[in-house]
This record gives C-alpha cells, sequence and structure tokens, in this order.
C-alpha cells in the first residue's frame, strides 16, 4: 500500500523557518506557546506519517472534520473518525494515518511552548464535537483560518504574536467546550425553536462537507419527504440547493479575501472535483471562480 506524506489535491500548508521559531519562542509570548507547522489536507488518501522520540519535537493537533484514520502511541491504536480532534504528545514516538477506503479531511497544527502541554492534556483520546444548535464548529474553522491567513502573510512580530493569540482562543474553544458552546446560548432560550433555522445551522455547521438530505432532516426529527417539503415552502429552495448555495457563499468569501487557489477552494468546501465545482459555481453566482475572483466589489 502506498503511504505518502503529503502532496494531497487542495491541501494548504506552512513551515515556519527554523531561524524564525527560534527567535520567535524566547520572546514573552512565544515562550509560552508558538507555532511550527499548520495546514489543511483534504481528503488525504494513504496520508501516513511515524516519527521517533527525537523528530517529535511538538505537540500536534488533528482536527478530522470528514473521514477516518488512527493514530498510534504507546503502542496502543486508536481510531479516529469524522468531528474528532485529538493532540499527539511532544517527545513519544508515534504515527498515524488515513483510512484507505474513507481517507481523512483533517485540519493540523503543531505547536510548543511552555502552556502547550496544559492544552495537550485530556486530548491523548480522540474527543467527538458533533455539530449541535450550539456547536460553533464553523467559527472555529474561521477562526483555524485567521491564524493560517495571518501565518502566509508573513512572520513578522504582530502576524506572530496575532496568530499565536489567536491559537490560544483555538485551543481554549477545545479545552473548555462547554464554555465556547454556552457564549451561542446567551438567547436562544428565549427563542422557540424554529425547524427551518436549525437545519441552516446545521449546514452552516457542516458546509465544508458533503452531507445528504436524510442526516439533514434526521438532525431537526423529520422525515426527508416531510422536511423538505417544509423547508422548500419557507426558503424556495430545496434543502440541497440551500446547502449548495451556503457553499458558494464560503467559496465567495475565500476567493475575495484569500489567495487560495481555485482548488483548495473547492476542497474547503466539500467538493472533490474542482470542474464540477467551478460549474456550480459558474451556474449560481453567473461567472466563473476566476472571473468572480476578479470583479471590483464594494
Amino acid at each position: 500500500m502506498a503511504r505518502i506524506k503529503s502532496g494531497f489535491t487542495g491541501e494548504r500548508a506552512i513551515v515556519l523557518p527554523t531561524p524564525i521559531v527560534d527567535e520567535y519562542k524566547n520572546t514573552d509570548l512565544g515562550s509560552l506557546l508558538y507555532i511550527t507547522d499548520i495546514g489543511f489536507y483534504p481528503k488525504a488518501s494513504f496520508h501516513f506519517r511515524k516519527r521517533t522520540k527525537e523528530e517529535a519535537s511538538q505537540y500536534i493537533l488533528m482536527y478530522c472534520v470528514e473521514g477516518e484514520g488512527w493514530f498510534e502511541t504507546n503502542n496502543q491504536i486508536q481510531k479516529v473518525l469524522a468531528n474528532q480532534v485529538f493532540i499527539l504528545p511532544k517527545a513519544e514516538t508515534h504515527s498515524y494515518g488515513s483510512k484507505s477506503k474513507k481517507p481523512w479531511t483533517i485540519y493540523w497544527i503543531h505547536f510548543d511552548g511552555e502552556k502547550a502541554g496544559f492544552f495537550a492534556e485530556g486530548f491523548d483520546k480522540p474527543l467527538l464535537i458533533l455539530p449541535k444548535k450550539d456547536s460553533r464548529i464553523e467559527d472555529r474553522f474561521k477562526l483555524f483560518e485567521e491564524i493560517f491567513s495571518t501565518l502566509k502573510k508573513g512572520y513578522s512580530k504582530n502576524n506572530l504574536d496575532f496568530s499565536v493569540t489567536s491559537l490560544f482562543y483555538f485551543l481554549g474553544s477545545l479545552k473548555y467546550v462547554g464554555a465556547f458552546h454556552a457564549c451561542n446560548n446567551l438567547n436562544q432560550n428565549l427563542q422557540q425553536s424554529d425547524i427551518v433555522e436549525d437545519a441552516i445551522h446545521f449546514m452552516r455547521e457542516n458546509v465544508r462537507k458533503r452531507i445528504a438530505l436524510k442526516e439533514i432532516a434526521h438532525y431537526v426529527g423529520f422525515s426527508p419527504s416531510y422536511f423538505s417539503g417544509l423547508f422548500q415552502r419557507k426558503t424556495g429552495y430545496s434543502p440541497l440547493n440551500y446547502f449548495i448555495h451556503l457553499k458558494i457563499q464560503e467559496a465567495c468569501h475565500q476567493l475575495d479575501f484569500s489567495d487560495m487557489k481555485i482548488n483548495q477552494i473547492s476542497m474547503l468546501v466539500g467538493f472533490d472535483d474542482p470542474l464540477y465545482f467551478s460549474r456550480i459555481f459558474t451556474k449560481t453566482m453567473g461567472s466563473s471562480p476566476s472571473e468572480y475572483r476578479k470583479k471590483k466589489k464594494g
């Protein structure tokens, strides 16, 4: 079986230069927490890494949003499913990889510092974070994009400080996931639950994945046929067409505010085939992704 470290369609990664990291980790903020590598691997078929104790020089956070994989530490293999996050410890032999039939899509960050062990504690086993009314999963991924895009702009002191400050929040949203969810509930109890709004929330939390109608209907507790009719009457769109519009909305945001390639954006919003993504985008927006990016806005 083939095993590869990188080179996946739509992948994005940043490896900070060692001299930059060495200098930054001696600063007041960097001594507490710093980033060495960060990336996103979509549909990472045959992904595999193995490190010795000496090679495992940072903590590694991995957040699986789709597919399946595994990791091994202390001679114990643990299965990783969609919506699970784990952190590999520093200075311990480990290996990990993607399942061949259901390759994982992962966000990952290598980090270290005086406070790194504190945030890693308790994540030696996969933590399941299911999309719920208060899950704020998309908020967390947008925070990841903030970190990534800031580092991609360069390694100035301000950029490094901002990325690390954001990483504190990102890690805190996992360490204190209940408090992170509660921030979304301040006014929720005062509002009557709405089936369609609940469904749209579920779509937004899964905008980077492929989900079926039955999954959305199951989330709101109705049969697909009943739910579809209800959704269509209220919004004028079928649930799946509405979901596509949300995906294209996110793609437009990335075209406007990032320098990601079109095939990377395609994978980010859950389209495996960039050509199919371009056709859907053109049908929805009236212009191709490349034409849209060139248009002056505002």
